[in-house]
């Protein structure tokens, strides 16, 4: 993964091409880059962030942002109520107390 301007890209190699190439992800716009070497595709990852950037202002258009803060989860109510009463055990508030949940889970992904 690779990240400039809070953004994040995700490439992958061609053998039979012989060509790295990537797309930003969590967009709605489609943002990709590519380049024969390392080197290269980060250059063209960071371009295309700035090239994106620079369109959007030209087109008077806000950017996608990689992520807002906010996340709307639907799950069923009984999930829900068993959360909440573990937050309030845990003298937190139900946002925090996901939010850490979340965290755990990926940390213990690396």
């Amino acid at each position: 993964m690779m990240k400039y301007k809070g953004y994040t890209g995700k490439a992958e190699y061609d053998d039979e091409a012989e060509i790295f190439y990537g797309e930003v992800i969590g967009l709605r716009d489609v943002v990709t880059f590519k380049g024969t070497s390392v080197r290269e595709l980060h250059k063209s990852f960071r371009e295309s962030i700035d090239d994106y950037l620079a369109f959007c202002k030209r087109m008077k258009k806000d950017p996608d942002i990689p992520a807002s803060g906010k996340l709307v989860l639907r799950i069923p109510p009984e999930l829900h109520s068993y959360a909440s009463v573990s937050a309030k055990s845990e003298g937190k508030s139900l946002n925090s107390w996901v939010a850490e949940a979340v965290k755990d889970k990926l940390y213990a992904r690396i």
